[in-house]
């Protein structure tokens, strides 16, 4: 069987080490101001999810300020309208809570990053085997840094990238067991999408980062 071409990890993702999650349940009205706080404080690969208001129009019009500078995704993808959606908006990856084969085949075809959530070895080789560009160790809170250090010793070559209750204090044990990047949530976005501090949501960017960096020495 022929292996799927695969869209690498973007260099965004790959240097910076972390992708924020924009989930807002309430009103998307926020997301903007958001997504050029994040920016301005040195991130450069966010995800905005399907469920939340208005978020492809906000990846669009993200897009459209600032070109290639900031990769943009779509995050809970789970249809290929959904893929239709992200591509028309101009989001170059999508991420998926589980893995469909439906899914990896329309990503790999349009020539998109596609980060589909697992957890099982088997769920992780499936999910590479079907040209993922990295796979979504999820929800990695459940069993930690030490069960994503195991999955590394056999399976080695497949790049992982744990999301779900990922925190401040536990990203150098996720880096140190051998994750290319982190996805996190609540821990950094906080209320900011309900209308929360910006300026609290620009000093926790610069302070995951500023972990990372220290981090990766």
């Amino acid at each position: 069987m022929n292996t799927p071409a695969r869209r690498a990890p973007s260099a965004a993702l790959i240097e910076t080490g972390v992708v924020p999650i924009l989930r807002g349940k309430r009103t998307g009205e926020h997301l903007p101001a958001v997504i050029d706080t994040l920016v301005d404080n040195g991130i450069r690969c966010l995800e905005i999810t399907t469920n939340t208001p208005d978020g492809f129009a906000a990846v669009a019009a993200a897009r459209a300020r600032y070109g290639d500078e900031v990769e943009l995704g779509i995050g809970t993808v789970l249809t290929v309208g959904h893929i239709d959606a992200a591509e028309q908006a101009g989001a170059t990856f999508i991420v998926s809570p589980h893995t469909d084969p439906a899914l990896a085949s329309e990503a790999v075809a349009r020539g998109l990053g596609y980060y589909p959530g697992a957890f099982t070895a088997t769920e992780v080789l499936t999910a590479w085997r079907l040209g993922a560009t990295a796979v979504k160790v999820f929800p990695a809170s459940v069993a930690g840094p030490r069960y994503l250090k195991e999955l590394r010793g056999p399976i080695d070559d497949v790049p992982l990238m744990p999301t779900g209750g990922v925190t401040l204090d536990l990203v150098p044990e996720y880096l140190a067991a051998g994750a290319i990047g982190v996805g996190m949530g609540g821990p950094l976005m906080g209320d900011a999408l309900d209308g929360g501090s910006l300026t609290e949501l620009g000093a926790r960017a610069r302070a995951v980062l500023d972990v990372i960096r220290e981090a990766r020495g």
